[in-house]
C-alpha cells in the first residue's frame, strides 16, 4: 500500500496501482519527543506528528509513503526520513518522492512529465492503466453526488487546519464552513487530466504543472481567495495562518485588500497555533455570532 504525505501528487497514478491508501494518517495532538529531537523548529507542524507516528510503527503496514517536492516541508521530511532510516534510527515503509516542477515554462513541464513516467515505471503502472484511472476521475468529477450544503457560509482561508476543529467552531455559530483540512487538500484531485490524449503521462503532467494550489505555485493567492469567495457564496470570511506558515505572509496585504473589496465581514488571524490552543476557535465563534446578531 502507498500513502501520500504532501500536496499536488498524482492521485490518478496512485489509483492505477490499486494500492492507494490515501493520506498518511497522523494524530495532530500526539506528543512528539523523538520528532522534536530530529526536526528543526520551522517545519510545518504536521511533519512532527507524521515522523513521531512513523517512529512508533504506525505506518508499518504500508509499503511506501510518497512525498512531494511541490511542498518544502514534504520534501525536507523525505530527506530526514531517508537519513534516519540509513542510520538505523527509523524503520517502516520506503520513503519515495516525486518532483513536481511549478515554474511556468516548458522545461519545467517537461521535467514533471519525465518524473511522472519514472514514477510510473517504479510503480509498474502502464499507460493503459493510467488512462483508465484518468477516465474514472472524469466520471467521479461529473457524478453530481456531492450536494451543496444548507445555511450561511463562512469561508475558512489561509493555512489548512489539521482536522475539523475550526469547522466545528464555525458550525457552533450557525454557519457552514467552506474550506479544506490538510488531508482534504492533499486528496483534492483538482480538475481532471485530459482523457483520450494519446499520452496519459503527458496529460497528467500538464495538469499537475498547471495547478495553482500550493506554496510553490506561481498563482496569485489573492486571486485564489477571490475565486473562493465567489464559488462558496460566503457571507463572512476567516483568514487563519499559523506561525510556521512564513512563506505565505508576503501575500497578506493583497489578501487583505481582496477581503476588503468583497465588503464581507472578516476576521484575520495570523501567527496562530496550529492546534488552536491560543483560542482561535473561540474567536471565530464569537466573530460569527456578532455577524449573526
Amino acid at each position: 500500500m502507498i500513502a501520500i504525505a504532501g500536496p499536488n501528487l498524482p492521485l490518478e497514478l496512485l489509483t492505477a496501482t490499486g494500492r492507494h491508501a490515501g493520506v498518511v494518517g497522523f494524530d495532530p495532538d500526539l506528543e512528539t519527543p523523538r520528532a522534536d529531537r530530529w526536526l528543526e523548529s520551522k517545519f510545518a507542524p504536521w511533519a512532527r506528528a507524521v515522523l513521531e507516528g512513523w517512529a512508533q510503527g504506525a505506518y508499518d503496514d504500508l509499503d511506501q509513503v510518497l512525498f512531494s517536492r511541490a511542498d518544502d516541508t514534504s520534501q525536507r521530511l523525505y530527506y530526514y526520513v531517508c537519513e534516519l532510516q540509513r542510520r538505523g534510527l527509523l524503520g517502516g515503509p520506503e520513503a519515495i518522492v516525486l518532483d513536481i516542477a511549478k515554474i511556468p515554462r516548458r522545461t519545467s513541464l517537461d521535467r514533471t512529465v519525465e518524473k511522472l513516467r519514472e514514477m510510473g515505471e517504479r510503480l509498474c503502472v502502464s499507460e493503459e492503466a493510467l488512462e483508465k484511472a484518468i477516465v474514472a476521475s472524469h466520471d467521479r468529477a461529473g457524478d453530481g453526488s456531492t450536494a451543496p450544503g444548507e445555511g450561511r457560509v463562512c469561508l475558512l482561508a489561509g493555512t489548512n487546519p489539521p482536522d475539523m476543529r475550526l469547522h466545528e467552531a464555525v458550525a457552533r455559530a450557525g454557519f457552514r464552513a467552506a474550506g479544506r483540512t490538510l488531508a482534504q487538500e492533499w486528496l483534492d484531485p483538482g480538475a481532471p487530466a485530459q482523457r483520450d490524449s494519446g499520452d496519459p503521462y503527458a496529460a497528467l503532467g500538464r495538469k499537475l504543472h498547471a495547478r495553482g494550489e500550493g506554496p510553490r505555485s506561481f498563482a496569485d493567492p489573492a486571486a485564489a481567495l477571490r475565486a473562493g469567495l465567489a464559488a462558496s457564496g460566503a457571507e463572512a470570511v476567516v483568514l487563519w495562518r499559523i506561525e510556521e506558515d512564513e512563506a505565505q505572509c508576503w501575500h497578506l496585504p493583497q489578501e487583505r485588500a481582496a477581503i476588503e473589496a468583497s465588503g464581507l465581514p472578516s476576521l484575520i488571524l495570523t501567527r496562530r497555533d496550529w492546534l488552536g490552543r491560543d483560542g482561535s476557535a473561540a474567536q471565530i465563534e464569537s466573530f460569527l455570532m456578532e455577524v449573526s446578531a
